[in-house]
């Protein structure tokens, strides 16, 4: 199990912009596809965005499509997410999977979570 620690949650008003952080011990990439997650209060997981080991590739849920953006950088060993536009129904816990694989019912995770980061959308 690889240690990792998602960061840059915090409070902002509708319209506003954060950028979320997911850095892992050793390679990030060691383990299959990198995804975004978040859970609501009261409501299940969902899959907010996925980028492949290559990087060439990224995946984002409809809902965030246009105002999230998912990305690799290499040299921080971090994949990060890009939020635009936030609303107040992007309000959740952000967490990131580092072992993610698509099959026949979408995209599954198989790594453990970690403590996740507040992302709050309120005037």
């Amino acid at each position: 199990q690889v240690q990792l620690v998602e960061s840059g949650g915090g409070l902002v008003q509708p319209g506003g912009s954060l950028r979320l952080s997911c850095a892992a011990s050793g390679s990030i990439f060691s383990t299959n596809a990198v995804g975004w997650y978040r859970q609501a209060p009261g409501k299940q997981r969902e899959l907010v965005a996925v980028i492949t080991r290559s990087g060439g590739t990224t995946t984002t849920a409809d809902s965030v499509k246009g105002r999230f953006t998912i990305s690799r950088d290499n040299a921080k060993n971090t994949v990060d997410l890009q939020m635009n536009s936030l609303k107040p129904e992007d309000t959740a816990v952000y967490y990131c999977n580092i072992d993610v694989r698509f099959g026949r019912y979408g995209w599954e995770t198989f790594g453990s979570w970690g403590q996740g980061t507040q992302v709050t959308v309120s005037s």
